[in-house]
């Protein structure tokens, strides 16, 4: 495998699995790659020298040691290029650092879920892997689709473990666009669930429900400003 391409090879299965070192993965499948650029297209930098083979370490565990770490922007260019994205080395220094920051509020979301679960007994839930599938819609997205809803432009789906409980999470990628200069509006929105594919996932899923309708009800009715959400 060549010095500039990413650790976990992508070519084979989708599933990306931990590699043996914390300093040899990266929690990013490059399958989708094409389907992050074509958001970013205009809003990179010029691009001066080559490209960086500095790689960040996330904040994400992972289930062996250490914590997952993400691609360097060479590693990131290589992975496109074999799969013959037609990447460009000038979009490096704004996809890479934005795609590290969505994987990290990916993270954030599922911890929301994982709070108060037990997963701090064992040293606190940690990501087995992860699979993308940007083809394919989660029966969630279908049904905002039919509603009108645009179309995410990516999914993932990580496990995670729990002190031995492990729970499978879909992620929906949306794009949109906030209110500023066209070269730098450009936002990301993501839907984080548990998969309903066992008991564990049901129950998370309708405790959310349960304590959002009845929280809802006894909120206080005075009118508030409200933010958007990403799940």
């Amino acid at each position: 495998m060549s010095s500039g391409a990413c650790p976990v090879d992508h070519s084979g299965s989708a599933s990306a699995a931990p590699a043996p070192s914390s300093t040899e993965s990266c929690p990013v499948d490059h399958k989708s790659s094409s389907t992050w650029s074509r958001f970013l297209s205009g809003h990179a930098s010029s691009l001066n020298g080559t490209l960086s083979t500095e790689r960040e370490t996330s904040s994400i565990p992972r289930a062996a040691e250490g914590n997952w770490v993400y691609p360097s922007e060479a590693q990131f260019f290589a992975a496109m290029a074999r799969k013959n994205h037609n990447p460009q080395a000038a979009d490096m220094k704004t996809i890479v650092p934005i795609h590290n920051a969505v994987n990290e509020r990916a993270w954030a979301e599922v911890l929301k879920w994982e709070a108060g679960r037990g997963g701090e007994a064992c040293g606190g839930v940690k990501l087995v892997n992860f699979q993308g599938k940007p083809n394919e819609r989660s029966p969630k997205a279908k049904w905002k689709m039919l509603l009108g809803y645009a179309a995410p432009f990516d999914r993932h789906d990580w496990v995670v473990d729990r002190c031995g409980t492990r729970t499978r999470y879909i992620i929906d990628f949306y794009t949109g666009h906030s209110q500023g200069a066209p070269s730098s509006n450009l936002s990301f929105f993501l839907d984080v669930r548990p998969a309903l594919d066992n008991w564990e996932g049901v129950k998370m899923r309708l405790g959310h429900f349960w304590g959002g309708w009845f929280g809802n009800l006894r909120s206080d009715p005075t009118p508030s400003s409200s933010s958007s959400k990403t799940s």
